[in-house]
């Protein structure tokens, strides 16, 4: 098993990017890259208010964290939780300051809604490995809060989610060894990325097209 040190960590938040898109994450952790946008200013200002209270409140059999900073060697990464709920529990651990046993469990707030995509699943899912290495527990679900419809959606750590991870997190490591950005590929959801100006995925797309198929496509 290999194991980071504190100077090859690289950053939880990326994940999302990567999975997102490789050459996205490229841009704003290799090169960095960045271009504000509403979008990207909406999901700031929802982090923002995730964040704007006392770093620990307790509610009867629920204390909350804010801003918990977490970190995991296995995977090389750092970053913080928005929120993680520690709930009353038999099956659960010690926390410092507090009576009785407690289990976390992982909420990142999200703008927009919900995605098909695994891309803040995984995300989550780090910040659940990281908890689990740090308080030597085993996580089994979290929530992703989702601006839009303003509701929960449970998110299940399964194996499949887990090994996915693990490649992912590996394969970023690999690239940003090697400085490397990848290619522009032109996709659908180039339209709403905030890097679109800086990326420039129409010359990607426009690469790909032999000089004369260039040509003859511009001479017609």
């Amino acid at each position: 098993m290999t194991m980071y040190t504190e100077d090859n960590y690289l950053q939880l938040s990326g994940i999302q990017h990567y999975a997102f898109c490789p050459r996205q994450w490229a841009l704003i952790h290799i090169e960095e890259q960045w271009n504000e946008s509403y979008l990207t200013a909406e999901g700031r200002i929802l982090h923002q208010k995730a964040h704007s209270s006392q770093a620990a409140e307790k509610r009867g059999d629920l204390i909350i964290f804010r801003g918990l900073k977490v970190y995991s060697s296995e995977l090389g990464i750092s970053g913080e939780c928005d929120v993680v709920e520690f709930y009353s529990s038999d099956d659960g651990i010690p926390l410092n300051g507090y009576n009785g046993l407690w289990r976390p469990y992982p909420v990142e707030y999200k703008r927009g809604k919900a995605k098909l995509e695994d891309c803040d699943r995984l995300q989550l899912c780090a910040q659940a490995v990281c908890l689990e290495e740090m308080l030597c527990v085993k996580i089994e679900t979290g929530a992703l809060f989702y601006g839009e419809p303003r509701r929960r959606e449970l998110v299940k750590f399964t194996a499949e989610l887990r090994a996915k991870l693990k490649v992912l997190v590996e394969d970023m490591h690999k690239l940003y060894k090697r400085k490397y950005t990848p290619k522009a590929v032109k996709r659908e959801c180039c339209r709403s990325c905030s890097l679109k100006d800086l990326c420039l995925p129409k010359l990607g797309a426009a690469s790909e097209t032999s000089a004369l198929e260039y040509m003859e496509m511009h001479l017609k």
